[in-house]
């Protein structure tokens, strides 16, 4: 009897019923700009030039790291693709850009076609919410390069903004003001280090004493768009530079939009450490630095802005229930 691609791992049928699955998940984030559904050899999307005179694309490719962990450790796979799309959505929205399309990248040890549909699911999701449409992907079946109940996914962003409205942090100067505006947790950072501290000490379904969930679903929050705040900044409000919060913490961000010839001043006592990340420093007894390197430590998004304009910036925010934080200056 011959050999067979089923019994090397890989279930052709498993990877059928995936995209029959999917395609109405992916159908229900389309706009007038998708012309071509899902299961084309490429995703066509036609982009809307109208109100632009100087286009430029803007694009973004980024994954959610060793978060997966804990959605393993819980079975639960419909928040990762919320992640995933948040990221690289903030990603491009910092630099002025308006997201058009996302794609996906997912690769299983052994595609469980229910698994992927909840990953989907979260894709579908965030891209609703964000109004971007997405237009494809692909799903891999590689037995031996992962565990059978494991999974890894990135994800890619295309934007556009015009090549006049930029913001890349050019004007900013001496005497600039850091607006600061709250995480809802890690978000996607930080996380091979917080199951290193966490997870000899507690389980996932573990309740500790100031966390409002399990520490589990603390982990698993999904990670905060930005858009409609930075959509809202940037209309109103000449702002200067814009910092997505990822690896590498609040100073090794905000550097990426500060000359090198000016300092980054963080008043680093003006924000209460969230209790989630007071747990992962106690617990693992971690150094404020570190901590500091590693996590947003509750700032997920810096606006850096003129000094006249903080007031005006933190009544904008607060019309859509975003705190703003004075949390530094730029000398």
């Amino acid at each position: 009897m011959g050999s067979s691609y089923k019994e090397a791992g890989v279930d052709l049928r498993a990877g059928e019923e995936t995209v029959d699955r999917i395609k109405e998940l992916a159908k229900s984030t389309f706009n007038k700009n998708v012309i071509t559904g899902i299961g084309h050899f490429g995703a066509f999307y036609q982009l809307d030039l109208a109100k632009y005179t100087n286009p430029v694309l803007v694009s973004s490719v980024d994954g959610v790291g060793t978060k997966l962990k804990v959605a393993f450790m819980m079975d639960k796979h419909d928040t990762v693709g919320q992640d995933l799309v948040n990221h690289c959505v903030d990603d491009i929205a910092v630099g002025g850009a308006e997201p058009q399309y996302f794609m996906d990248y997912l690769a299983f040890g052994k595609l469980i076609p229910e698994k992927a549909e909840q990953i989907i699911k979260g894709f579908a999701i965030a891209c609703k919410e964000n109004g971007v449409a997405l237009i494809g992907g692909e799903t891999a079946e590689m037995p031996g390069l992962y565990k059978e109940d494991e999974y890894d996914m990135s994800g890619t962003i295309v934007g556009l903004v015009e090549k006049d409205k930029v913001i890349n942090g050019s004007n900013v100067k001496s005497g600039d003001v850091l607006l600061g505006f709250d995480s809802n947790g890690l978000h996607t950072n930080g996380y091979s280090l917080a199951r290193n501290i966490l997870f000899p000490k507690f389980k996932v379904e573990d309740k500790v004493d100031d966390l409002e969930l399990t520490v589990g679903e603390e982990l698993l929050r999904v990670h905060k768009s930005y858009l409609s705040l930075i959509r809202k900044i940037k209309t109103n409000v000449p702002v200067k530079a814009f910092s997505h919060i990822t690896g590498g913490g609040i100073i090794g961000n905000t550097k990426r939009v500060v000359s090198k010839d000016l300092s980054i001043n963080i008043d680093w006592k003006s924000w209460e450490l969230p209790p989630i990340f007071k747990l992962i420093q106690d617990a693992g007894n971690v150094k404020d630095e570190e901590m500091r390197d590693v996590f947003n430590i509750g700032i997920g998004l810096i606006a850096v802005v003129d000094k006249n304009d903080v007031d005006k910036t933190i009544a904008l925010a607060g019309e859509l229930n975003e705190k703003a934080t004075i949390i530094g200056e730029i000398k």
